[in-house]
C-alpha cells in the first residue's frame, strides 16, 4: 500500500473500531454467535429479516481487534435495508476480496475494501471475516440464501 493509502486505511479501522456503527441488539431478530478462538475476537449479530427475506436492520455486539470490530461496522452499513440477493452478492465479493488474489466486484462495498491488504495475513483474514461469516450463518438461518458472485 502506497502512504496515502495506509493512513485511510488506518483511519478508517480506528474510526470504525472506537466508534462502531450500528452496534447493539435487535430483540426478535435472528441471533448468531461467532468467535475466533486463536485471537479471542466474538461477535453477536442480529439481523432482523423483511418479509420478503430482505435485510431490514442488522446490529452487532462484540469484542476482539480493531479489524474485527471495524470490519462487522462497515458489514452492517452495507447490508443494511439491502434486497437479499443484493447482501448475499456483497457477501460473496467480500469474501473473495480478502481470501483471493481474484478481484472482485467491489461495487456496494465502499470503505470495506480498505480490508483488501489483509489477505496478505492469514490470521487478520479470520477477523476481518468473523461478522461476514456470522452474516452467513443468519442467512441460512433464516431462510434459503444462494450467495451471487464469486466466493
Amino acid at each position: 500500500m502506497n502512504d496515502d493509502l495506509e493512513d485511510l486505511y488506518q483511519q478508517v479501522i480506528l474510526d470504525h473500531s472506537k466508534r462502531p456503527r450500528n452496534y447493539g441488539e435487535i430483540a426478535g431478530a435472528v441471533h448468531v454467535h461467532g468467535d475466533n478462538p486463536s485471537c479471542g475476537d466474538e461477535i453477536a449479530l442480529h439481523v432482523k429479516f423483511s418479509a420478503d427475506g430482505g435485510v431490514e436492520d442488522i446490529k452487532f455486539t462484540g469484542s476482539g481487534c480493531a479489524i474485527s470490530q471495524a470490519s462487522a461496522s462497515i458489514m452492517t452499513m452495507k447490508l443494511k435495508s439491502k434486497p437479499r440477493a443484493e447482501a448475499g452478492r456483497l457477501l460473496g465479493n467480500f469474501k473473495t476480496l480478502v481470501t483471493s488474489d481474484t478481484e472482485p466486484d467491489t461495487t456496494g462495498l465502499g470503505d470495506a475494501v480498505l480490508l483488501r491488504g489483509v489477505r496478505k495475513f492469514p490470521q487478520r483474514v479470520k477477523c476481518a471475516m468473523l461478522a461476514w461469516r456470522a452474516f452467513e450463518q443468519a442467512l441460512s438461518e433464516g431462510g434459503e440464501v444462494t450467495t451471487e458472485g464469486p466466493g
